[in-house]
Parts: structure tokens; C-alpha cells; sequence
């Protein structure tokens, strides 16, 4: 018997300083261009609603995500699960999480971008309601000196899937 870790195997925690190894590791796996740990240390200064999710049994790090507050919004920065464990519905419970954050404090919507090439989080931000918002040219770095679009995507909260 293989035991299949779900979305409900974990708990939540807020991201801190100490994590940032672990965390860093992962954005290094899981990304071509990843976040650098100055990104991370100074979106925690800044006081962005950042946290990790972690098995509740082995008490590895499952995925986390980084959004910034703003005017009646919450503009998400970075959600990630660890390579090893995607495709087991991680993803839907982060962003759950996220959404709660926001209604916790009374945003009324989540803006995000992402890359075209990512097709798995489009497509899941897709299912959950978010729809396209625009396009950013050349936002992200691509390889050698290349650049790829963002697409700007945006959430009513109270039409949250």
C-alpha cells in the first residue's frame, strides 16, 4: 500500500526567515529562473502575506506562496509546490489558502501573472474562475537574452471557484 499525500495532509504555517532554505531549494527545482533569496527576504520585510505548507506527518515542506496586499486587492507573487509532489491537487489548496487569506482581510480580488509556457498553473487558474486580464511584453527572462510574456490574470473573490 502507497500512502498518496493530499491536500488535507498538511498544515499551514506563516513563512519566516529560518525557511528560506528549504524554501529556496524548492524554487530552485521547481523553476528555470527561479526567485533568489533576496526576493524571499525582502518580500518578508516588506510584510507580504507569505506561508508554507508542510506534511503534517513528516513535516517536509509540501508548497508555499508569497502575495502582496494592496487597495482591495492581493496581488499574488509566487505559489509553488515541490516538483515531487504537483498533480496531487497541492496547487488548489494553496490557492484555497490564498483565497482565504484575502477574504480574512476583506480584499475583494486576486491578481496574478504568469507565464504562457507554464500551461499547468494557466490551466488551473483557469478552472478556479481567474480570468485574462491583459498581457505584460517581455516580462519574465527567457533564455540566453530572451524574454517571455506575462499573462495578467485576475479573480473576483466572491466569484471564487
Amino acid at each position: 500500500m502507497s500512502a498518496q499525500l493530499t491536500p488535507t495532509h498538511g498544515h499551514d504555517e506563516p513563512m519566516t526567515l529560518a525557511a528560506l532554505d528549504e524554501v529556496v531549494a524548492i524554487e530552485q527545482a521547481a523553476y528555470a529562473f527561479p526567485w533568489s533569496r533576496g526576493n524571499f527576504i525582502d518580500s518578508l520585510a516588506a510584510g507580504y502575506e507569505a506561508e508554507l505548507r508542510r506534511d503534517a506527518a513528516a513535516g517536509g515542506l509540501l508548497g508555499y506562496w508569497v502575495a502582496m496586499p494592496g487597495v482591495g486587492e492581493l496581488h499574488l507573487l509566487n505559489l509553488t509546490v515541490v516538483p515531487a509532489q504537483q498533480r496531487r491537487g497541492l496547487g488548489h489548496a494553496l490557492l484555497d489558502r490564498v483565497m482565504q487569506r484575502a477574504r480574512e482581510l476583506q480584499l475583494a480580488s486576486l491578481w496574478l501573472e504568469v507565464r504562457p509556457s507554464n500551461e499547468r498553473a494557466c490551466g488551473l487558474y483557469l478552472r478556479r474562475g481567474f480570468t485574462l486580464a491583459g498581457r505584460r511584453r517581455g516580462y519574465y527572462p527567457g533564455p540566453g537574452s530572451t524574454r517571455e510574456d506575462a499573462l495578467v490574470m485576475h479573480l473576483g473573490i466572491d466569484d471564487a471557484q
